[in-house]
């Protein structure tokens, strides 16, 4: 099935139609914007536009087509199989998976049972993000991750939005398989949001590898020591850490003999110092290689790369300027 058709299949029927009218590169389009009187939205090869009903992208939002109860009601029956309830952890996290990896997140009336979120009622608001694999992405990396042929611990620093998922997707995904001279090694995926295997129904919609184990919608810190104590990985991958238990687990993984791979937001290793939780990744030389992604236009672009002690092993500027 093509990413088209996948995506096609759980749109209402209106949604539907102006969407095969646009004419759009699936391969290019990121994200579907669906809010209750709101008007359509995609954000499509890096730029927001508006969809009109005969599926043209306009850039002023009174000529878009405005998204009706009846189009997300229509639209949350083919992404649940018409059984929401059947998908109610799924909910509770606030995104469900479909077929193909697509994330569809999700955002109406909360309900709360003795303080914690048990459920979301009212949907009204649907955000589809699209799955995306770059393959080969990672091999500009790899070679700098090695240290006398072992793994180094390894941070991929990055704003919202600029590859850092897809570039430690791919990475995973190298490791896994095996690299030129580097031989595949077992990896243990710690997958909270279901972004990096994109899970469906128990099996990855993404390439991670042939030698990597998932655990989908996991808590980081929980799953950590789940994997160590169960599949006995060579690499650990999470994405995203920030939380004070995610930087104790990363510290016990460490510890067990485990590599490490992860991704934080910011902008800098300076951004990551400025944070308290995040600090001690950083002064107290946890990881040994730092990547920095660009926070430009272009996902996944390689700004710099130091190792423990602050390093340049890599700059972009030197490579281009």
């Amino acid at each position: 099935m093509t990413k088209k058709e996948e995506i096609l299949k759980i749109l209402s029927a209106k949604l539907r139609k102006i969407l095969e009218a646009s004419n759009l590169d699936f391969e290019l389009l990121q994200e579907l914007r669906i809010r209750i009187m709101g008007p359509f939205i995609v954000i499509y090869d890096g730029e927001e536009y508006f969809i009109s009903e005969r599926g043209g992208l306009e850039k002023r939002a009174e000529l878009a087509y405005t998204i009706m109860q009846g189009d997300i009601k229509e639209t949350l029956e083919y992404i649940s199989s018409f059984s929401l309830y059947a998908y109610e952890d799924e909910i509770r996290q606030g995104f469900i998976t479909v077929q193909g990896g697509h994330r569809i997140g999700l955002a109406g009336k909360v309900i709360l049972e003795q303080g914690r979120v048990k459920s979301v009622k009212h949907i009204s608001f649907i955000n589809i993000r699209m799955s995306h694999e770059k393959k080969g992405c990672g091999q500009n990396i790899l070679p700098y991750i090695y240290e006398d042929s072992r793994i180094c611990h390894t941070l991929i620093i990055s704003p919202p939005g600029c590859g850092k998922t897809t570039m430690l997707r791919d990475i995973v995904r190298l490791l896994s398989n095996g690299y030129k001279d580097h031989p595949g090694v077992s990896v243990g995926v710690i997958d909270e949001r279901s972004e990096i295997g994109a899970c469906y129904m128990g099996v990855p919609q993404n390439d991670i590898g042939m030698r990597t184990d998932v655990l989908d919608c996991c808590p980081k810190a929980d799953g950590m020591l789940m994997m160590i104590r169960s599949m006995s990985p060579a690499v650990i991958a999470v994405d995203e850490i920030g939380k004070r238990e995610d930087i104790e687990a990363i510290a016990y993984v460490m510890n067990c003999g485990c590599q490490m791979l992860a991704t934080v937001h910011g902008a800098s290793i300076e951004d990551i110092k400025n944070k308290p939780i995040l600090r001690k990744l950083v002064e107290e030389k946890l990881f040994k290689r730092f990547v920095v992604l660009s926070g430009g236009k272009k996902p996944g672009e390689i700004e710099n790369i130091f190792d423990e002690r602050g390093s340049v092993l890599y700059d972009k500027k030197c490579v281009f300027g």
